[in-house]
């Protein structure tokens, strides 16, 4: 395993997108120790913002109101470099949005099927959309309808059959080209 280091030069940013129960924020902040970079996760930094959870903004204010809260963020709530980014599953799907990102830093996009990300947020009744009794058809409609801008990332990840480190680790392999 090869390990890198912050040598002091500034770094793109690197943005992890993809449906809720993937990882992003997980992978993000031990990608983020890995590179010597500071990690941000944009749901907790427009929580704490809003001083509302993501449940209570979507109740309280509406989706359109949490989607121009991920919009600031992207574009002023953030360093320039730096960072690693998780974003909230739907950030990188307005018109614009993916393009914001990769003109900010690379766009990683972290992939599952959705019987493995049902198994993996089951248990989580922090995420608004999963609220039904159907959550695997939620899950199975999302990314049918995300599928297309998920692709749009510099680089996709499946992360069905991998640990967390071998992500990383994917991540950290893949990038080496991108950064030439």
């Amino acid at each position: 395993m090869n390990s890198q280091v912050n040598d002091g030069l500034p770094k793109t940013n690197l943005y992890l997108v993809g449906l809720m129960g993937t990882g992003k924020s997980t992978i993000g902040e031990m990608l983020a120790l890995r590179l010597g970079m500071i990690f941000l996760d944009s749901d907790r930094e427009i929580q704490e913002g809003s001083g509302m959870s993501i449940s209570e903004i979507f109740t309280k204010t509406g989706e359109s109101n949490f989607r121009k809260m991920e919009k600031e963020f992207i574009e002023q709530g953030h360093p320039p470099q730096n960072c690693v980014v998780s974003c909230g599953g739907g950030l990188c799907v307005p018109q614009g949005m993916m393009e914001e990102l990769k003109g900010r830093g690379k766009v990683i996009c972290l992939w599952a099927n959705p019987e493995t990300l049902l198994d993996r947020t089951k248990m989580d009744n922090t995420r608004p959309l999963l609220q039904t009794a159907n959550p695997l058809e939620v899950l199975q409609n999302l990314l049918k309808e995300r599928e297309s801008r998920y692709r749009e990332a510099d680089l996709i990840i499946e992360t069905n059959q991998l640990s967390r480190e071998e992500v990383v680790e994917e991540i950290v392999r893949r990038l080496d080209p991108l950064e030439s």
